[in-house]
């Protein structure tokens, strides 16, 4: 946009003055004014340089030159909605066909992974029949009201649970109660988000259900071993329906819904036409192709497993120096870091993964925490991010967690005998 730029005061105070103040602010203390985006680096207005472990949005690097020029090239030509015959619609659908199990060969565009998650919602109530609905606990699936019933995550904080809804434990059961007994009977449609386990998908499948995979946050070969995260359950498990969102455009608002012809039939049986103005929109699927074409040419896919295998290397060794660290957990480029205060209780270390957070930005490193006691430290980084760039950010959470030991140490030795 030419003319000189607005002075970032004036952009905050705009943006509390025009935006609601629900919609938060990454680092709202201080707020970085991001203006250019490049592979996993982000610049502000100074041209200061931000390593993004946020950013899994940009799935292959920010502004990658290739989804850039594709989407810049469709855009000359021709969008518009996918009523009329386009090869890109088409073209597109077919590629991503050739990654999942060929039971998952219907599919629906969309423009975000909310409107994916309740597009599934649609699908997996009709075939069933059911309104009933189990995912994890503190799952988060979407914005729309349909979806907050069904997030832990969010509606623990609003209206609480609904009756049609039933939530698995994240931990894996133990001894003799099975997911089917945490569930109202009969139990007949079912979401799990990311951490869904065969051994509940059978249980599930078992009472009559069908198993959503939500892949937003963590397809498109992410978790290194395989495109999609479902499929480190085994070869042999396979959803009914597996929704795509974020990543898939690379920025670009683009979403996906695969499914099985018996499901997309019985949809198709109540004779109401689906219809989304822009999902499928030739620009869309010029992006969604291109975004496959890299991550096939620079195999970002075995770049995750090789740099996220050395990054939890790295973080575990910081767990056996640092006793903050309770767990590091994750597969490929995507791994938490529970913070706590005990290890014994366990008890989430909020404050301190919050001043970390801070610290690191002060650093040029930009990390969000998550999880039920916003303890987790969370990577998920763009699919480019490098060894280097892992070297480099455990470095720095080395020296920030020593300097958080020492002064502790310091304030006890100084703190009066009784």
């Amino acid at each position: 946009m030419a003319g000189a730029q607005r002075a970032k005061a004036d952009t905050l105070a705009l943006r509390r003055r025009l935006l609601s103040s629900s919609c938060k602010l990454f680092y709202p203390e201080a707020p970085v004014r991001i203006v250019r985006g490049q592979g996993q680096y982000l610049y502000d207005e100074q041209g200061a340089q931000y390593l993004d472990c946020i950013g899994n949005v940009a799935h292959v690097g920010h502004c990658h030159p290739l989804v850039v020029q594709a989407a810049h090239e469709q855009n000359q030509m021709l969008n518009t909605n996918s009523r009329y015959l386009h090869d890109n619609i088409v073209d597109y659908a077919q590629r991503l066909s050739e990654t999942l199990p060929e039971k998952l060969c219907v599919f629906y565009f969309l423009n975000s992974g909310s409107e994916a998650n309740d597009l599934a919602l649609r699908l997996a109530r009709q075939y069933t029949g059911h309104q009933d609905v189990v995912v994890l606990d503190h799952a988060y699936h979407g914005h729309l009201s349909s979806l907050i019933d069904i997030s832990p995550y969010k509606f623990r904080d609003l209206d609480g649970q609904k009756e049609h809804l039933s939530q698995i434990p994240t931990g894996a059961p133990t001894g003799k109660t099975t997911p089917t007994q945490l569930l109202p009977m009969p139990m007949r449609s079912a979401v799990l988000s990311a951490a869904h386990r065969r051994r509940a998908g059978r249980h599930i499948r078992r009472a009559g259900a069908v198993f959503v995979a939500d892949e937003i946050q963590v397809g498109f070969g992410r978790v290194g071993k395989h495109f999609w995260a479902f499929q480190l359950q085994g070869e042999d498990f396979v959803p009914d329906i597996v929704t795509m969102g974020k990543s898939i455009g690379n920025g670009h608002p683009v979403a996906c819904v695969a499914t099985t012809q018996a499901v997309s039939r019985a949809f198709e049986a109540t004779g109401v036409e689906y219809f989304n103005t822009f999902g499928g929109n030739p620009v869309s699927c010029a992006v969604g192709l291109a975004v496959l074409e890299v991550l096939e040419k620079e195999q970002l896919q075995a770049h995750a497993t090789c740099v996220g295998s050395f990054l939890m290397e790295l973080l575990q060794q910081q767990k056996k120096k640092h006793p903050i660290i309770g767990d590091v957990r994750g597969i490929g480029l995507f791994i938490g870091v529970d913070l706590v205060k005990d290890a014994a209780t366990r008890t989430p270390a909020t404050e301190e993964a919050d001043y970390l957070v801070s610290r690191l930005k002060e650093d040029y490193i930009l990390l969000s925490t998550d999880g039920p006691g916003r303890n987790v430290l969370k990577f998920k980084p763009p699919m480019c991010f490098s060894r280097d760039n892992a070297q480099h950010v455990v470095a720095r959470l080395d020296t920030i967690l020593t300097g958080m030991e020492e002064t502790l140490r310091s304030c006890e030795t100084l703190r009066p005998q009784a």
